[in-house]
């Protein structure tokens, strides 16, 4: 049977849990900015309540972005070292993709967009669960990439901050909504090394600032 490990650090508060193929067995919460302390105790009391052996896991499941840089990290570097420390396999799961797959909106197109401070979004484009694209662009980028399409989001900032798009607001998934990815993943053997795999936090490349840098320069001198 499978059985899973999900941890999700990179929103606004951590959760954790364990599932199999029925469905999520246990959780936990790890309220405001306390993953860092709290994630492999929490894990620890889940899994020997439950009886699970970490080296019996079918995989460990984590978010790896983007999000909290913090959460991020501390998920992903608890994941990898438990996925090492098992001998198990590690999938890594984009948090656009999991706003995507929780959205309802199953094989249509859909925009899953997070906030991303400083006037700026991490904004995703998926259909039927397949991403399409990860960027990080502006309010106004955001609006011309999706015309009349669908955006959904977990944060209010969102909402406030894309002006002239229907927004469909959702609540934050927890670590259990990653079920349906992680079953879809290792059924076709789409795992990360955990020696490599990194966070994911869709920040501009050097040519895209140089970019920006010269089209706001050029703005100022018209």
């Amino acid at each position: 049977m499978m059985r899973f490990l999900l941890i999700h650090t990179a929103g606004a508060e951590g959760t954790v849990a364990l599932a199999d193929v029925s469905g999520v067995v246990a959780e936990g919460l790890l309220p405001g900015r306390s993953s860092s302390e709290r994630l492999v105790p929490e894990v620890r009391r889940l899994l020997e309540g439950a009886g699970w052996p970490l080296a019996e896991l079918s995989a460990v499941v984590v978010v790896h972005g983007p999000g909290s840089f913090t959460g991020v990290r501390v998920g992903l570097s608890a994941a990898k070292g438990l996925s090492e420390a098992g001998g198990v396999p590690l999938v890594a799961v984009s948090r656009l993709a999991l706003l995507a797959a929780v959205s309802g909106f199953g094989a249509g197109r859909v925009y899953p967009v997070l906030d991303a401070g400083r006037r700026e979004f991490y904004f995703g484009v998926y259909e039927g669960g397949v991403c399409l694209r990860e960027s990080l662009l502006t309010a106004a980028e955001v609006v011309e990439a999706v015309g009349t399409g669908r955006v959904v989001a977990c944060e209010a900032k969102v909402a406030e901050g894309l002006v002239g798009v229907e927004v469909v607001m959702l609540e934050e998934p927890s670590a259990g909504d990653l079920l349906g990815i992680a079953i879809e993943r290792l059924g076709r053997g789409a795992v990360d090394d955990a020696a490599v795999v990194d966070a994911n936090y869709l920040r501009r490349t050097d040519f895209e600032i140089q970019q920006r840098l010269e089209q706001r320069a050029a703005g100022l001198s018209a």
